[in-house]
């Protein structure tokens, strides 16, 4: 098959991904029901939501390894049924799962890979020799895999999934389990990608991670979208940014009270032993406001914050339920492996 013109490829739309009520069942089970996603190109658009939600079917059915039971996907204009096989010219995917060799090397891993891709010797070492020095790996390149770390075989994966340098990248909830340090070089790795003319698409539990790469979300739950828009829009949609103050005199709390109801036109919820103040924050403008009344009746601020709504109080109000834990997998994982089998 003749190689494919990428840049004409990437040229014909503004949509990565187009898809329309996408379904899959296994059994009884509904893993996705009715799923509609618009991707733009070179943007990163996040797939949040919590385990079972139907992240990872959605990705297998967009990335052409499960064929849905209803609906249409689009990458690049490509129907992912009718044109699979130049779809999969057009993808990068990094699964939940590592899917490299344990009794091979990270070069010897990247090395397979390219040769498995097409390309010779030669250019395959140099390949390999590039990705290992752009993910950190070299001076782990002959180090046997047993001895890499979780963060490790993440960025190998990723790696891996980038040899033939695809336009649009799959990544399955890429940090779980990560470190901190290495979740923040996950990080600049996608903003590198997508900087240089890549499309991602990012499954996570992580609203924090959704927020800090994505250009759109789509919070998904029991196989259905329950809300989509940029993150600062979705934590507006499930409540107000609050206020929170602290007092050096306890005993200000109750002129500060009276003070933040009239100003904001909002009740504060007092805290005496912590001498706290909670307030909604409907309008950012009149703090300044509130603390020019607070200075002029000499009530004195040893804190003052806003915060935003959490993790957890998002997908309580959009989903009914909080979040789960770390580290553990989608639970539609083993049912989607047996479908991919199929």
């Amino acid at each position: 098959m003749a190689c494919m013109d990428i840049t004409n490829t990437r040229a014909r739309g503004d949509w990565a991904i187009e898809a329309d009520g996408l379904v899959k069942t296994f059994g009884e089970h509904r893993a996705v029901d009715g799923v509609d996603l618009r991707v733009a190109t070179g943007t990163v658009y996040g797939v949040l939501g919590p385990n079972g939600a139907g992240k990872t079917t959605t990705i297998s059915m967009l990335a052409t390894l499960l064929r849905p039971d209803a609906g249409t996907a689009r990458v690049f204009g490509h129907d992912v049924q009718r044109e699979a096989q130049v779809v999969r010219q057009l993808i990068g995917v990094t699964g939940q799962y590592a899917s490299v060799d344990e009794t091979l090397s990270a070069t010897e891993n990247l090395v397979l890979f390219s040769r498995l891709l097409g390309l010779g010797r030669r250019d395959a070492k140099r390949k390999a020799g590039e990705l290992l020095e752009e993910f950190g790996l070299t001076e782990a390149a002959k180090r046997p895999l047993k001895q890499f770390s979780g963060g490790m075989r993440r960025r190998l994966d990723l790696a891996a999934s980038l040899i033939a340098q695809p336009p649009l990248i799959f990544l399955d909830e890429p940090t779980t389990g990560l470190d901190p340090r290495t979740r923040a070089q996950m990080w600049e790795t996608i903003r590198r990608l997508v900087a240089t003319g890549s499309t991602v698409l990012l499954t996570t539990q992580y609203l924090d991670e959704a927020d800090q790469l994505a250009d759109r979300i789509a919070v998904i739950d029991r196989g259905r979208v329950v809300a989509e828009g940029t993150g600062d829009e979705l934590k507006a949609s499930v409540g107000e940014s609050s206020l929170q103050l602290r007092l050096i005199d306890p005993r200000d709390l109750g002129d500060a009270q009276a003070a933040i109801e009239r100003v904001l036109g909002v009740h504060a919820t007092a805290s005496p032993e912590a001498a706290r103040l909670t307030a909604p924050m409907q309008d950012a403008d009149r703090v300044a406001e509130l603390l020019v009344t607070f200075r002029d009746a000499g009530i004195h601020l040893a804190e003052l914050s806003v915060q935003k709504p959490t993790l957890d109080e998002v997908f309580l109000t959009l989903t009914g339920h909080s979040a789960e834990p770390e580290g553990a997998g989608d639970e539609a994982s083993d049912l989607e492996l047996e479908g991919s089998r199929a």
